[in-house]
């Protein structure tokens, strides 16, 4: 089952393949059946996630109840909740599975250990935080210039995914608006 793992690094990464298997080594499988709570707010984050099949989210929770989703992993990418996992602090949010899932998880000691061993991890660790720098930005970006219709016009043609696989609940989450906002969108 670590084909995909190994395919993901190699494909994000110049690691050899002797370090290939070492990093993968460290990755253990996990099997979670959908909407488990992988992190909860106020737990620390000790692992990150590598999707082999099923979909994760992030999300927080505003003081009156709403979820707000950050961040969606399908098949093939990597998540956890990033703040916390660096700072080993209280998280503010919730990872949570959409979807049955086949996990792989490293603890952060085995993270930061491989960073110190392997410097191209290390790059793809670097590599890692940039694109989840850009993806936040842009999601930030659309938030603040694209009106309700253009977020979900732009999400249907570069995500589709997105709108095949996610309940209306996650996707208005998402997308920041409501769920009769989304309804009206779709139904055009």
């Amino acid at each position: 089952m670590t084909g995909k793992l190994k395919y993901y690094l190699k494909n994000n990464t110049n690691i050899t393949d002797k370090q290939i298997d070492q990093i993968s080594g460290c990755f253990r499988p996990k099997t979670v059946k959908k909407n488990t709570l992988l992190l909860s707010e106020g737990e620390t984050c000790k692992e990150l996630y590598f999707v082999h099949s099923g979909c994760i989210r992030t999300y927080y929770l505003t003081k009156q109840g709403h979820e707000k989703t950050r961040h969606i992993a399908f098949d093939n990418s990597i998540v956890t909740s990033v703040s916390s996992f660096i700072s080993q602090k209280s998280s503010f949010e919730f990872v949570e599975t959409l979807e049955n899932s086949e996990l792989y998880t490293i603890s952060n000691k085995d993270f930061y250990q491989l960073v110190s061993d392997i410097p191209l991890w290390e790059n793809f660790y670097r590599k890692f935080l940039e694109m989840a720098y850009l993806h936040q930005n842009k999601k930030i970006e659309n938030r603040i210039t694209l009106s309700a219709k253009q977020r979900y016009d732009r999400l249907m043609s570069e995500e589709p995914m997105y709108i095949q696989r996610l309940s209306n609940k996650i996707l208005a989450s998402y997308l920041d608006i409501t769920q009769e906002t989304l309804s009206r969108l779709k139904s055009r």
